[in-house]
């Protein structure tokens, strides 16, 4: 008998801590797919955050870091300095890059910094107990805005892609979500556009990957999907904010 489908290499068999429903287990894999396609796996180096995914060390089979809260750019900075044959990549969620990490995601950008950031958002401090993240929409229930995130008082949702497209140093950003198999299919080639750009030495590739969090949102996982369709990529428009290979390629 064939096989047709299996775990990637590059993912270990302990099996994931996260919640039901939860797609970070889906934005792992698609990592790994990404890693074993390129057959890069004995040369890559994985920054992990402080989040839902601090264990990610656990998950994947390449090397991995240890950053604090928001350091992850940094850390994964000096990885690439000290070996620029390596590849790597950072993991990370909204409250660790877009909050206590906005300065190292910034400045890494704008260094064009030679590496690959996998940036998940959910739109809440998952780890911590569903609290307001940058991120949270507008109106959005969280435990630390029980009323809704009020913009007079808060200020707005961060754009990180629109962030970043300002500046110069940004080679690739694209956001894509996970909530569906065409929205899948789709994120999986950005996430491996995002390290073949490391390998030719493009600079700084960024995936903003629209996020599901059941558990913190208070929704079954088929209606947290559904929220992500109805609420989060409106707000939060998929595709391509900057591809200055695709200028190149022209």
């Amino acid at each position: 008998m064939s096989v047709v489908f299996q775990k990637p290499h590059a993912l270990t068999d302990v099996p994931f801590h996260y919640c039901p429903g939860c797609t970070h287990g889906i934005i792992h894999r698609l990592v790994a797919e990404a890693i074993d396609h390129l057959g890069i796996e004995g040369k890559t180096v994985g920054v992990a955050p402080v989040g839902c995914a601090v264990l990610a060390y656990n998950y994947f089979a390449c090397d991995m870091i240890e950053a604090a809260h928001g350091r992850a750019p940094a850390v994964a900075t000096g990885c690439k300095r000290a070996n620029p044959d390596n590849v790597v990549f950072t993991y990370q969620g909204d409250g660790d890059l877009a909050s206590i990490g906005t300065a190292e995601i910034v400045h890494a950008a704008a260094r064009r910094e030679n590496i690959t950031v996998i940036f998940v958002n959910n739109a809440i401090y998952g780890m911590t107990g569903g609290q307001m993240a940058p991120t949270s929409l507008p109106g959005q229930v969280t435990q630390t805005s029980p009323y809704g995130r009020d913009v007079k008082t808060v200020g707005y949702p961060v754009k990180v892609c629109e962030m970043l497209a300002q500046l110069d140093g940004a080679a690739y950003l694209e956001r894509v979500a996970v909530n569906n198999v065409k929205h899948v299919r789709a994120a999986k080639k950005a996430i491996e556009k995002a390290f073949r750009n490391q390998l030719e030495g493009k600079g700084f590739s960024l995936v903003e990957v629209i996020s599901s969090c059941p558990t913190n949102w208070g929704m079954t996982p088929q209606k947290a999907l559904e929220w992500v369709e109805s609420d989060m990529i409106p707000y939060y428009p998929l595709g391509v904010y900057k591809d200055i290979t695709a200028k190149e390629e022209g």
